[in-house]
């Protein structure tokens, strides 16, 4: 994998695989499809994952594969034509859009936002407003206070500082939103008039924006991850040609989540951070995934995945498939994914990793006693709050644990003390 990332850097190159990829018309239905058994793939085990995906409430699974459909299937009533919210899987698009600006020569992300949204666009001084740049924002870095009521209010009363802009990774909704009408104003052009000249009619990703998310036709959100293994271009028609930034689009774009790059995220880094938690948490965001693998991920598990060295793109749309805590579904899910993909799309990772473990009652009282099903052994355990802070650490061995004293929001990290290996869940103090 070392070397595939080193020969990518070399030729300049940042998604493309080495397969010719076929690129659905513009506007139609029509689409090349690649069957099953060309790579052998066992009807039992699409058997399989359809019914995992059909028990998680899921609306619309595709796979393509060199840009044709290897797997489509729709749920219920669903079907081909319906449509569908990304959630903050569309923040992805949005990432793309800002380097198109940029690439287009109308916006820099190392400018102040200030420099598009104008003075007092947040409550902070005007030497403090400056300071946060386009990039913060692509970066989940901005330094804004995110413990907030209202996450998506992006007003400048609820805009207040909390850290220097770069020094904290926070995902924080309300800085992001901004982020369209940061490019508005650079294109001199509404944010939806924007996307539909400059992304749908050149590629025929469809959709509408509704409160700063997408809605769109599944195989619209296909059509974008093609556009993305393609470094941009969709049928020879370059639609952003800065390969610098889509480089460092899917790349860590700061030290902090090291699994975080411009509103994408990243899968086999040496750790990762989770929405609401400021803990890093050690391994992959999915071990049992490719580790070259680079997602789109959303409320209610919508999940773009895109695998590069294999030309493959996978979306899932749907409702939640039951847990609060991202990537459970992703981590559940992929067992009975890798068997349906051509071969080489299984995990790279032969690092151990963390396993997300259930514990109850959650939420729970203050100082109240959670049930913790692990095998017989001694642990460690750590309790850590929302700003990443240790509150309790400590030995265990019968599987019972007391909640911490306080009310919030608690990452769980636990390791086994003879074998080392670790788990990690949340738990809501009320």
């Amino acid at each position: 994998m070392k070397k595939f990332y080193l020969l990518l850097l070399f030729f300049g190159c940042t998604l493309t695989g080495f397969a010719q990829s076929y690129f659905p018309p513009i506007s139609g239905n029509q689409w090349d499809t690649v069957s099953p058994a060309q790579f052998a793939i066992r009807q039992a085990d699409i058997d399989s994952a359809l019914a995992f995906l059909a028990r998680n409430d899921t609306k619309a699974f595709i796979v393509l594969k060199d840009g044709k459909i290897l797997h489509e299937h729709y749920f219920g009533t669903f079907t081909r034509d319906s449509a569908w919210y990304w959630a903050s899987a569309g923040k992805t698009i949005t990432a793309f859009a800002v380097g198109m600006a940029q690439n287009q020569g109308q916006l820099h992300i190392d400018s102040p936002t200030s420099n598009y949204l104008g003075n007092g666009w947040s409550s902070l001084g005007s030497s403090q407003e400056r300071q946060i740049t386009v990039r913060h924002q692509l970066t989940m870095t901005t330094g804004l206070e995110d413990d907030v009521t209202d996450d998506n209010c992006d007003s400048p009363a609820c805009l207040t500082y909390l850290a220097p802009p770069g020094t904290r990774w926070a995902y924080h909704n309300a800085p992001y939103t901004l982020l369209h009408s940061v490019v508005a104003d650079a294109v001199a052009q509404g944010w939806q008039p924007y996307f539909n000249q400059q992304i749908s009619a050149r590629t025929g990703i469809n959709g509408i924006w509704l409160n700063h998310v997408l809605f769109s036709k599944p195989r619209a959100m296909a059509r974008f991850g093609l556009l993305m293994l393609e470094n941009g271009i969709w049928n020879g028609d370059t639609l952003l040609g800065d390969t610098t930034y889509l480089n460092a689009m899917i790349r860590p774009s700061q030290n902090i989540n090291q699994s975080y790059g411009y509103l994408w995220w990243l899968n086999g880094q040496n750790s990762f951070m989770l929405p609401d938690l400021q803990a890093q948490i050690p391994g992959a965001l999915i071990p049992q995934a490719p580790a070259e693998m680079v997602m789109g991920l959303g409320k209610n598990d919508q999940k773009l995945y895109l695998l590069p060295s294999r030309n493959i793109v996978i979306i899932r749309m749907g409702n939640g498939a039951g847990s609060e805590v991202p990537v459970v579904f992703d981590r559940e899910f992929w067992p009975y994914l890798a068997p349906i993909l051509p071969t080489g799309a299984q995990s790279t990772s032969k690092q151990e990793q963390p396993s997300y473990l259930q514990i109850s009652p959650n939420p729970v009282k203050q100082q109240s006693v959670v049930q913790i099903q692990l095998p017989v052994g001694k642990y460690n355990y750590q309790w850590l709050n929302m700003a990443g802070k240790l509150v309790k650490t400590g030995v265990f061995e019968n599987g019972q644990l007391l909640s911490p004293e306080q009310n919030g929001l608690y990452l769980l990290h636990i390791t086994e003390l003879q074998s080392g290996k670790q788990f990690y869940s949340k738990l809501v103090v009320e």
